[in-house]
């Protein structure tokens, strides 16, 4: 699909003698919202991080917006936005110094007016001047958001965006999504532990288990193929009832990451 936004074609990433993600290939149109599920530990970040340059791959190809990372990994990072699972604000910041700093690491041209509306956007606008560490978590995520548009991405990868916010916050957060999907054409790829939220927002899920794409297609696609009613139905039926262990190690290191260069700058 040489149309396609994302493209990812026999996609492997191994650690030592674990193969974190094994052969997956799949795709995500222009403008789709699509939703990338799986347990703990299935392979959900590590893919991520391959997407956004972060890792590099064992093998396989990817394309997002039609270019390599691997081969031009500035320009992919211009095209897209990310808001972690982990805060990636600089508390002691105001939300206008954070979004400020962002737009002059990506050279933003005009960035005050931009600046401007997007924080109008995401409703910031009158705490444009609050150290971000007196925000809510909801607000937090807002401003996450509202800094990833701000050199206009075509594609934004959220990863569990919504993780621990009220259902208020997370009912807030997809309207201004589905707002910017709808409007900016900004193509949507994110993660979530959320069964209802993936059924409710997605236009098509992959699911990820132990490396390997088990299924792929609609929300209403998944559940037919297991004759379940919920898309959390039809999710353990994919991937089974057993609890499974997360393997830290890589977050944890982005977590002391971020802790250091916070600490720097104070």
């Amino acid at each position: 699909m040489t149309d396609a936004m994302i493209e990812v074609s026999d996609l492997t990433k191994t650690f030592g003698d674990v193969t974190a993600v094994d052969a997956i290939s799949f795709s995500v149109a222009p403008g789709e919202i699509f939703g990338f599920l799986g347990p703990n530990g299935a392979g959900k970040s590590t893919t991520i991080k391959m997407l956004t340059t972060l890792l590099r791959p064992t093998s396989g190809a990817i394309r997002v917006n039609g270019i390599d990372p691997q081969r031009d990994s500035l320009a992919v990072r211009r095209s897209f936005g990310i808001v972690f699972q982990d805060p990636s604000l600089d508390d002691q910041l105001t939300a206008q110094e954070n979004m400020e700093i962002h737009g002059a690491l990506y050279k933003v041209k005009d960035a005050k007016p931009k600046i401007e509306k997007l924080l109008k956007f995401v409703e910031l606008y009158d705490r444009r001047k609050t150290q971000v560490q007196k925000f809510s978590g909801g607000m937090k995520r807002r401003l996450e958001i509202a800094r990833g548009l701000l050199h206009h991405p075509t594609i934004i990868f959220l990863d569990e965006p919504t993780l621990g916010l009220d259902p208020q916050t997370r009912n807030q957060m997809w309207a201004y999504l589905h707002d910017m999907n709808k409007n900016l054409g900004t193509t949507i790829f994110f993660t979530t532990h959320y069964m209802d939220e993936a059924d409710r927002n997605a236009q098509r899920i992959a699911i990820i288990d132990a490396g390997k794409i088990v299924a792929m297609g609609s929300p209403a696609e998944v559940k037919s193929s297991q004759g379940a009613e919920t898309l959390e139905d039809a999710f353990l039926a994919i991937t089974g009832h057993s609890i499974r262990e997360e393997d830290a190690s890589s977050t944890d290191r982005m977590r002391t990451m971020m802790r250091g260069i916070q600490n720097r700058r104070r």
